[in-house]
This record gives structure tokens, C-alpha cells and sequence, in this order.
């Protein structure tokens, strides 16, 4: 009986919570993915060097496998780094604000980013649009499609986009990490 009071007394989260606890989980699961897609690339990478320098094979496909794992990767966990604001950021500037000048600078850092990064993801679905309907390949023997790397860009800066968002709301509403 005292378990089901309890249910009745939670008080039920807030949409920005559960929001940051799903980006926060997809971004655990996507760094991961990318960690091992890091780890492939360098033994694509190793393998066609090996196999150039002493069997002296052609590799073409192991040099656009390794670029396309490489900006899976890096497009991908762009939106773990911005989650820990890992990005560059100038750092002499904040110890000299007052904390409420570097709240609002900090907002509107993130809005810049934001509007940059969510037209950047706009585009990119117009790009990954027109490589998916046009057919589009790379120029390669080994002619991969190039809604590939496309789609990995476009999901990178929408997660991107997404937790810069809730960052965002987080500095407005006055519970967000100021850097």
C-alpha cells in the first residue's frame, strides 16, 4: 500500500528532464558506436598500408571506408562533446565577467550555435535528399552511394542542433551550466 502512495505523491518530470535524459542516453550509445567506428578506421587504415607497401595491392575502397567511418564519427559525437561543452571556447573571457554578463553571453553563444547548426542540418537533409533521389556515388572505382556519409552528417548536426536547443533552455530558465 505505502509503495502505491508513493507513485501518487511523485510529482511528474519536467519535458526538458526527460528531454536531456534521452539526448543524454543516445549520446552515450552514439559516442560509443563512434568510439568503434574510430577503432575500425585505424585498422582499414593499417591494413591498406600493410597491403600497399608489401603486396602492392590498390586500395581504393579502404581509404573512402576509413573517411566515411571517420565523419560518422566525428559528426556523430558532436553533440556528446557540446553536451559536456567540450567545444573551443575562450576561457580568458569568463573569469573576467560578472556572472550575469556571462550568462547572457553564454545564451547567446548558444543561440548563434544553434541557428548556425540547425541551418547547417537543413542543408545537409537537402543534400542527403538529392543523393538519395539523384543516385549519387562517390567518384571512386569502389563508387559507395553517397547518401551514406550524407545521412551520418545530417543525424550528427540534428542531435547537435538538439542539445545545443536544450542547452539553450537550460541558460534561459536559469538551470544550465555556464562556461
Amino acid at each position: 500500500m505505502t509503495q502505491s502512495l508513493d507513485i501518487l505523491e511523485r510529482k511528474p518530470e519536467a519535458a526538458p528532464d526527460i528531454f536531456e535524459r534521452i539526448l543524454s542516453a543516445i549520446n552515450r550509445l552514439v559516442v560509443r558506436l563512434s568510439s568503434v567506428a574510430l577503432v575500425i578506421a585505424s585498422f582499414v587504415l593499417t591494413y591498406s598500408v600493410i597491403v600497399r607497401y608489401f603486396l602492392k595491392i590498390s586500395t581504393d575502397w579502404q581509404d573512402e571506408m576509413s573517411v566515411f567511418l571517420i565523419i560518422g564519427a566525428v559528426f556523430m559525437s558532436a553533440a556528446a562533446i557540446q553536451a559536456g561543452r567540450g567545444h573551443v571556447a575562450i576561457e580568458a573571457i569568463t573569469g573576467l565577467l560578472p556572472p550575469h554578463v556571462n550568462m547572457a553571453r553564454q545564451i547567446l553563444v548558444d543561440a548563434a550555435s544553434l541557428a548556425f547548426c540547425a541551418f547547417f542540418a537543413w542543408k545537409s537533409w537537402l543534400l542527403l535528399a538529392e543523393a538519395w533521389e539523384e543516385g549519387f556515388h562517390s567518384g571512386s572505382t569502389w563508387a559507395p552511394p553517397l547518401w551514406i556519409p550524407y545521412v551520418l552528417m545530417t543525424a550528427g548536426m540534428m542531435l547537435l542542433s538538439l542539445q545545443i536547443l536544450l542547452q539553450l533552455i537550460q541558460g534561459l530558465t536559469g538551470r544550465g551550466h555556464i562556461r
